[in-house]
């Protein structure tokens, strides 16, 4: 990535087509630009959640995370170049089992809601999924390497356990737990099974 943003319009897009980093053009509707778009969505939602009062350990990872989808919008940027590693998608996993590890186990499926920043985690983490099935289509059609669509799988996974610890983190006054669906289940008095 030799080249750095100098001038932000230089309507070269105007004609429908965008810029990949190997000089290539591409048209706005290519996968592989959609695919850039999500992941660069994905980041934007983080951001979001990032400007709310976080645990220090949620925001030192969100913020690694940041970096890290960055690198990956890059990889997608350049085809057939490689710039997040494995160890990107092996710090997930570790943090995905230390955070899950808090948390009592789940008996029943839970709304996407709660306290306002488990609430962007969410949003985040199915903007995750979308990502990742961007890359896995583009995959489809062109060379992808593997751990863009591992990291993405990985992220949206800790997005939802982060959201968990997030609603038990009560910064504002207002967590405690996970918002549960009330199913028929529930309902009748199952959902307090071991």
């Amino acid at each position: 990535m030799g080249n750095r943003l100098t001038q932000i319009a230089t309507r070269t897009g105007d004609d429908g087509t965008t810029g990949l980093s190997d000089g290539s053009r591409v048209p706005k509707t290519h996968l592989r630009v959609a695919a850039m778009g999500d992941v660069d969505e994905l980041n934007s939602h983080l951001g979001v959640l990032l400007a709310e009062p976080l645990p220090a350990e949620v925001r030192e990872l969100l913020v690694v995370v940041q970096h890290e989808l960055f690198n990956l919008g890059g990889e997608l940027s350049m085809p057939g170049y490689s710039l997040l590693k494995d160890a990107a998608v092996l710090h997930l996993d570790e943090a995905l089992d230390r955070h899950n590890a808090t948390l009592p186990r789940l008996k029943e499926f839970i709304l996407p809601a709660g306290t306002r920043s488990a609430a962007l985690a969410h949003v985040a983490r199915t903007v995750a999924r979308r990502a990742e099935r961007a890359v896995v289509a583009l995959a489809a059609q062109e060379a992808v390497n593997a751990a863009p669509r591992q990291y993405l799988n990985r992220l949206s996974d800790l997005l939802f356990v982060l959201a968990r610890v997030l609603n038990r983190a009560n910064l504002d006054g207002l967590g405690g737990d996970d918002v549960y669906w009330k199913s028929e289940r529930l309902a009748r008095g199952e959902g307090d099974e071991a």
